[in-house]
């Protein structure tokens, strides 16, 4: 029986077939009969299905940081709210540059922090324990 296989497919039969120390004939007769049996599909189907629960448990983790950081937020506004008294009108531009000044540093650390890989969702604890036994996101002080 002769066969052509383009060259690039080829180059790759050769190379698994010096990878795992066999013929060339050994490795498309595999590739044929995994092909040809009817299991193919019941394993393509059982791996898609691991990929699809690790993509759902990656989402609900994606969920639960956006509730933090929605939680975080929230809180940080109304703090900053209740706190920050209004100025007067000759000392705002004076604010205006020293706030300017604080967000530039603030970027330059936020900055810093993200090439580090030093990220605050990570240090919080996704495994504390609630009230009814469900696990809950920390939550920090709530009575701010």
């Amino acid at each position: 029986m002769n066969v052509y296989f383009d060259p690039p497919l080829l180059s790759q039969v050769e190379a698994v077939a010096l990878c795992r120390n066999v013929s060339k004939s050994a490795v498309i007769e595999a590739a044929v009969a995994s092909f040809l049996s009817g299991d193919t599909s019941e394993r393509m189907e059982a791996a898609l299905s691991r990929r699809l629960d690790r993509l759902g448990r990656q989402v609900e983790g994606l969920d639960e940081d956006l509730a933090v950081v929605g939680e975080t937020l929230s809180l940080f506004i109304r703090f900053w709210m209740t706190v920050t008294p209004p100025l007067p009108e000759a000392s705002r531009d004076a604010a205006r540059a020293k706030g300017a000044e604080r967000f530039e540093g603030f970027l330059q650390s936020l900055g810093s922090k993200l090439a580090a890989g030093d990220r605050f969702l990570r240090d919080v604890t996704r495994d504390r324990v609630g009230e009814g036994g469900r696990k809950e996101a920390y939550r920090g002080n709530e009575g701010i």
